[in-house]
């Protein structure tokens, strides 16, 4: 049912939902989509967590789906995320999202409601006979509740159920564990970006970042330095961004980003309660950690190569 999507790998992009005055920034959403195209990311990712799909009508999200699609343009895929309160709403969310155009869908176990294994893989199954599309696991115990075992995950895919996996785990280990049960056609994407450079470096494909909102041409170049061997290029690339990684995190995600989005003029810093907005500490983080960064992100975003400028 679900093909495995070849193209999917490198920096992907957990795009954040700007707010202006309570509503959505819809120039504002389509510049950001706009931006990641223009400076190397792989794929727009929509309605996730860092999208604050949680905050999200349904009709929002459809909207927020849209626009992703018209802005990619085929350039680009679009993964749109299917989460819910039960796995009724979550199938609704898939099929809205084929039938805006997204290209995948990514999945985590419903928050709150901690199933079994054997719920993860109903819910599952639900979910990739609702649409037509590739279905990407999103194993984050932090928001979940609850882990998505390796033998789940085996079993999943060998059922044709899902093609791959976000990680936001941590564990640096797994990578391998997975290729040993699944294969090497099993996509691996670190969901961390602290650790993102390192899942490369155990296997993994590529990272669905929060950090490439901010910096997507020097995120791009690190993955693509991976992928052309190139240690040296992506050694530089994973202690430049490092600092940014950690200021983004300072607080629940996507509150620091909304500010670092402000920062750079390119969004409001508004969420949706209970969000609030960041503290000054986090903005004077954001910025100290931003500053050597950006000057970059500029330069390697107006040369038509990948190369991190050293």
């Amino acid at each position: 049912m679900n093909r495995t999507p070849r193209l999917f790998g490198g920096s992907m992009t957990a795009l954040a939902t700007p707010f202006k005055d309570g509503r959505i920034d819809e120039r504002a959403f389509v510049r950001l989509c706009q931006r990641q195209i223009e400076r190397g990311t792989t794929a727009l990712v929509t309605c996730g967590s860092t999208g604050e799909a949680a905050a999200l009508s349904p009709d929002e999200q459809a909207a927020l789906i849209r626009m992703a699609v018209v802005a990619a343009g085929g350039q680009i895929p679009v993964i749109a995320g299917c989460g819910g309160s039960c796995t009724e709403a979550a199938a609704s969310i898939a099929q809205l999202a084929a039938a805006c155009g997204a290209t995948a869908l990514l999945c985590a176990p419903t928050p709150y409601v901690k199933p079994s294994q054997d719920g993860i893989i109903a819910h599952m199954r639900v979910l990739a006979h609702a649409a037509d599309l590739p279905l990407i696991a999103y194993d984050v115990p932090s928001r979940a509740g609850v882990a998505i075992r390796d033998e789940t995950v085996a079993t999943l895919f060998e059922r044709g159920l899902i093609a791959g996996i976000k990680d936001a785990t941590a564990d640096l280990a797994r990578p391998p564990r997975l290729r040993a049960l699944c294969g090497p056609a099993f996509l691996q994407f670190s969901g961390d970006d602290a650790t993102a450079a390192a899942y490369r470096a155990t296997g993994g494909h590529g990272c669905i970042s929060v950090t490439a909102n901010v910096a997507p041409s020097l995120c791009a170049s690190m993955h693509l330095a991976w992928d052309k061997g190139d240690l040296a290029t992506f050694a530089h690339g994973r202690d430049l961004l490092a600092p940014l990684h950690d200021a983004l995190f300072t607080e629940s995600n996507p509150v620091p980003l909304k500010a670092a989005l402000a920062l750079l003029n390119l969004a409001t810093s508004e969420v949706r309660l209970p969000l609030l907005r960041a503290t000054e500490a986090t903005k004077e983080k954001l910025a100290e950690a931003m500053a050597p960064i950006m000057s970059q992100e500029e330069w390697l975003s107006s040369h038509p190569r990948y190369a991190l400028a050293s």
